[in-house]
């Protein structure tokens, strides 16, 4: 049975007081509001790890993720951040091949797929993005280009780490800009990459892999959303930022 995922990025917000108070609501809201069945992720950026784990404690239902692992073990790569090193604090999930990481940080698909080793190789989930631009969706090679990145960055997997892989579909075209993706849209994306990781990995492991929908869910639209056979939650952006409606979201089920 496919997990129902709701992953926060926060992005690059929240100063420390602001992380602590957002957690604490979350947290609390998540165990007084009984939410089940549904994982919380909660994925800040790198110096609120450890305060946010230590906020989440033993919480059943929501884990720790991270934005971003580097392509390498360890060594002279100031600034970057290791899979094995977000391990060691208890991190659990880590976000990959995000549509800003790709447009603003070069990141290609040959990258990712090391990056996807490296997180798997620490224990790590990846929640691996893929998406198209306004102009590819008006080209109509949405689905193609979708496709030739889970192709590239994953599909060298084995069957075993790639049951391990969540994936996320970004509409780009539909996060920041005023526009949204009906539902429809979302589950003809999802249905399509559901089909796509069929025809490398077989039915069954492409069934069980959660598929999440990555373009501007909000407590109006989540529903919706969520109702749609092959969306299984969300990759939430800005409505992570506000616990009242990240916790609603996990309630849309």
């Amino acid at each position: 049975m496919r997990k129902k995922i709701i992953a926060g990025n926060w992005k690059m917000n929240m100063t420390f007081d602001e992380g602590q108070k957002l957690t604490s609501e979350i947290v609390n809201m998540f165990k007084d509001e009984a939410v089940k069945d549904v994982i919380a992720v909660l994925n800040p950026p790198f110096p609120h790890i450890f305060p946010v784990k230590k906020l989440i404690g033993d919480t059943p239902g929501i884990a720790l993720g991270a934005q971003n692992c580097s392509a390498m073990e360890s060594g002279a790569f100031t600034g970057e951040v290791s899979a094995k090193i977000l391990a060691s604090f208890g991190v659990q999930y880590v976000i990959l091949g995000h549509s800003e990481r790709r447009e603003y940080f070069k990141e290609d698909n040959e990258l990712l797929a090391l990056k996807v080793k490296q997180a798997l190789a620490h224990g790590l989930t990846p929640i691996f993005c893929c998406g198209e631009s306004l102009e590819i969706r008006m080209a109509g090679t949405h689905e193609s280009n979708v496709k030739f990145q889970l192709t590239e960055s994953l599909f060298d997997l084995s069957p075993e780490d790639m049951a391990k892989v969540v994936i996320a579909y970004e509409p780009i075209w539909a996060i920041g800009t005023g526009k949204t993706a009906t539902a429809d849209q979302a589950q003809e994306m999802h249905a399509a990459l559901r089909r796509h990781i069929a025809s490398k990995f077989g039915k069954e492991l492409a069934n069980n892999t959660s598929i999440l929908y990555g373009g501007s869910a909000n407590p109006g639209n989540a529903k919706e959303l969520f109702s749609k056979e092959d969306v299984d939650g969300g990759l939430i952006g800005g409505a992570s930022l506000k616990s009242r409606d990240f916790i609603d979201i996990t309630k849309s089920f």
